[in-house]
């Protein structure tokens, strides 16, 4: 059970009254840095130090603050070895290829054809 099937459950709330996430994919990006810690893939202290990374590297400021979660969550995992950044932009360039295909509202599914997709003919 998802926490979409639970329509009576109270979202998620910061201090200050306004939801925690704006956006699903930032409670996704918060559970996968939850999950990924508590499988013992990084300490708490090597996430402290990603963001703190790549806070420092940023040059103009994110729409949130999860879009730094992601980056520093990539940027740790190829450090660790865990998988490379060119494995990394390969998935990115397929799920574009696959959310492109996809009609809207319908499901996205990641599919061989979408590694790799044939180039449009160069003019």
């Amino acid at each position: 059970m998802s926490l979409h099937d639970q329509p009576d459950r109270e979202p998620m709330a910061r201090p200050d009254g306004h939801p925690a996430f704006a956006e699903p994919w930032e409670a996704q990006i918060f559970a996968m840095v939850l999950a990924a810690q508590k499988r013992g893939l990084f300490s708490w202290s090597e996430w402290n130090t990603a963001i703190q990374g790549v806070r420092a590297e940023q040059t103009q400021p994110r729409d949130t603050d999860y879009r730094l979660w992601a980056d520093a969550l990539e940027q740790l995992l190829a450090r660790k070895g865990l998988v490379t950044l060119e494995e990394q932009r390969r998935y990115r360039q397929a799920w574009a290829h696959a959310a492109h295909r996809t009609p809207h509202g319908q499901p996205i599914e990641l599919t061989e054809r979408d590694f790799d997709p044939p180039q449009p003919p160069q003019a």
